[in-house]
């Protein structure tokens, strides 16, 4: 796998936000990548440093939709959380509205 292709997107929720403050970036990444290569492709893709790594693969879940309800099953997904370097941040993380 090339390590330009593991990071899929990036996960926003109010947990990540608030992870972002402290220097923790949370995204969605390819099910199969370890995390030495989700360290790679993420020092690569944002020129950033490193310090600690924490996946998880998060259960498929299943929802209704559709004027008869029927149910459709949503597929597992793996998400990797990414503590930098002190002082260090990645830019679409930054809610600059966010301040009360």
């Amino acid at each position: 796998m090339d390590f330009t292709t593991v990071i899929i997107k990036p996960y926003f929720t109010e947990k990540s936000i608030q992870d972002a403050k402290n220097g923790k970036f949370t995204f969605l990444v390819q099910v199969s990548a370890d995390k030495p290569l989700i360290k790679k492709a993420v020092e690569a893709r944002f020129d950033v440093k490193v310090v600690d790594i924490a996946t998880s693969i998060v259960k498929g879940r299943s929802k209704r939709a559709g004027a008869k309800r029927i149910e459709i099953a949503l597929p597992a997904f793996k998400k990797a959380t990414v503590k930098l370097v002190s002082g260090q941040k990645i830019d679409m993380f930054d809610m600059k509205g966010e301040e009360k």
